[in-house]
């Protein structure tokens, strides 16, 4: 079934389109990595998705009109933003009666089993927690609720390398359960891509490649090869080329395995480097830029 299913999703600002008629399907039990650049219209897409902003189009949450039925979705759905809004006045513990007394699926044996693993004591209060601890305890509030979708705005913005590593590990091992939902947007996409089974660019409000992780792993391959094969590798048109140690590194899009690794180095590619080819290979705006 369809967690999230759009039709001709579109949202303008004045004279700048957001979103331009972007069709989309996230089917329960998925994980979807939307990637895009600044202004590419993520945060709208998310948004429009969460009910806090109308639209034009169809769009359908759960079965629910995200902008008319908003309150009842909320009850099935999680959302932490880029910044972890949390009160900086407030104790742990504190947080943790709050969330008990306001959301009825809130588990608090789960938080506090989440912390134990933590260095957050629940006599701490917000504004002494380091940027990572509250982005631990923000994840435990949400992990103990028990909700179907979770959607994700740069969680692990501003997060050292060690606390990121954790919070996917986190997720993936203490909530993702195979029928929940989980729509995430970075600028790190290669520390996801292992996390991820599907993933979609957007562009200046459209939606540039939509594929599952089964598909881009098979159809992206990157070969490096000497300059006395480059001219080889070239007539296999490639979308992409760089140049790493005086090497010259090819991405092709579908293109048979066999014929590659008969010219050079055939690895699997990062998804920065479709996402940059992607990108180039865009044609240029013509007018507005999408939030």
């Amino acid at each position: 079934m369809a967690c999230i299913e759009a039709r001709g999703l579109r949202k303008t600002f004045g004279t700048t389109v957001a979103l331009d008629g972007v069709d989309l399907r996230v089917n329960d039990g998925r994980i979807l990595g939307i990637v895009g650049p600044n202004g590419a219209g993520k945060t709208t897409a998310l948004n429009a998705i969460l009910g806090l902003t109308s639209f034009d189009g169809e769009l359908k949450v759960l079965g629910r009109d995200p902008w008319s039925a908003r309150d009842e979705l909320m009850r099935d759905v999680c959302f932490i933003a880029d910044v972890a809004v949390l009160p900086r006045w407030i104790r742990v513990s504190q947080l943790l009666d709050y969330m008990g007394g306001v959301h009825p699926r809130f588990n608090r044996s789960k938080a506090e089993a989440f912390l134990a693993k933590t260095a957050i004591k629940r006599t701490s209060k917000v504004r002494q927690l380091s940027k990572g601890m509250v982005a631990q305890l923000h994840l435990a509030l949400i992990m103990a609720i028990d909700a179907k979708l979770l959607v994700l705005d740069e969680p692990t913005l501003g997060l050292d390398i060690l606390y990121r590593k954790q919070f996917y590990d986190s997720l993936l091992n203490d909530y993702f359960d195979r029928t929940r939902t989980i729509v995430v947007t970075t600028h790190q996409v290669d520390e996801i891509q292992d996390v991820l089974t599907d993933l979609m660019f957007i562009d200046r409000g459209r939606i540039v490649l939509d594929c599952s992780m089964e598909e881009f792993e098979s159809r992206y391959l990157e070969m490096m090869v000497n300059p006395e094969q480059l001219a080889a590798a070239r007539e296999l048109k490639p979308i992409h080329e760089r140049s790493v140690f005086g090497r010259s590194v090819l991405l092709f899009d579908s293109i048979e395995r066999e014929r590659a690794a008969a010219l050079g180095e055939v690895r699997r590619p990062s998804i920065a480097d479709v996402f940059v080819a992607v990108m180039g290979n865009q044609a240029p705006a013509s007018s507005g830029v999408a939030r």
